[in-house]
């Protein structure tokens, strides 16, 4: 019972940092159609560049917002000097897939031939903060779930109330009408590059903060986790990738109690393809439409 309380605290705290990612890599698909393979390299690049800044001195509160920022800065660049100069000669989705699928592979063996093979954690230590049925919940496991809450909180403001979530989701219906209708597109795509970027960044800080240790390729597993919460949620809808690494992260951590660990991606991807036996187009399927973004 214990293992089992301690597995769906330690599934809440996954599916926060799932939520970050999923809700990231939707808004790039939805703006750009861009299925960003990449994705997983920059929340690596953003950790490395945390853990480099706290070595550095700052304290773990600043490395984090270091690792945003990095995470923000390759995100634009990917996308001003790699996907826009190939989607304005008109390129097709699955060139595009392929595309970033290179942009990755260059990412993350750059990476690793900068960083070397080891292995890496950040210098902090967790304190736990009270326990349920002797489950220890951390101070770090917290923070990770208060900060998935508050960028979750704030996307929803800036989806549902604000005139830039309402120029995002014109431009993800059809980007020429919005451009017709004096919606400056491009800039907005940039914008939703950068924010989903920082949600890229906070999700890849927030990923190393809670293992024991990581390395040039850590992300190339987590990346199966937040396409499967992505289109599991419905692609392109913001509140389905939530809902979908809610549901992937119990999962995964709950059924390793009685299955081996090393399992946790194959029963991923059999959760995924059970829901979309059901229903095709994802757990709210009658919200999502093609690529558009969906509040």
């Amino acid at each position: 019972m214990n293992l089992l309380v301690s597995a769906t605290v330690f599934g809440v705290v996954i599916a926060a940092v799932l939520a970050l990612a999923a809700v990231g890599f939707t808004l790039q698909y939805s703006v750009s159609n861009v299925f960003n393979l990449a994705f997983s390299e920059t929340m690596v690049i953003s950790g490395f560049a945390a853990l480099g800044a706290g070595n550095a001195g700052l304290p773990m509160a600043g490395a984090a917002l270091v690792g945003v920022a990095a995470g923000v800065v390759v995100s634009l660049l990917l996308n001003h000097f790699v996907y826009q100069p190939f989607a304005r000669r008109g390129v097709s989705v699955f060139q595009m897939l392929v595309i970033s699928l290179a942009v990755s592979l260059v990412l993350a063996n750059g990476l690793l031939a900068l960083v070397g093979p080891l292995s890496f954690r950040y210098e902090v230590t967790p304190t736990v903060v009270f326990t349920i049925a002797s489950a220890a919940v951390t101070d770090l496991q917290l923070i990770v779930i208060v900060l998935a809450v508050a960028a979750m909180v704030g996307m929803h403001l800036l989806l549902k109330r604000s005139r830039l979530g309402l120029a995002m989701r014109a431009a993800s219906v059809d980007g020429g009408l919005a451009q017709s209708c004096g919606i400056a597109t491009q800039r907005v795509v940039a914008t939703a590059w950068a924010i989903s970027g920082g949600l890229c960044g906070l999700a890849g800080v927030a990923l190393f903060i809670i293992s024991s240790s990581f390395s040039a390729t850590s992300g190339r597993t987590f990346i199966v986790l937040v396409i499967a919460a992505a289109v599991l949620g419905g692609i392109g809808d913001a509140y389905g990738a939530m809902l979908g690494a809610l549901v992937l992260g119990l999962a995964t951590e709950v059924t390793a109690v009685w299955l081996d660990p090393s399992f946790k991606i194959a029963i991923a991807l059999l959760v995924l393809i059970g829901v979309l036996m059901a229903r095709p187009q994802g757990i709210r399927a009658e919200f999502s439409s093609g690529r558009a973004l969906q509040v």
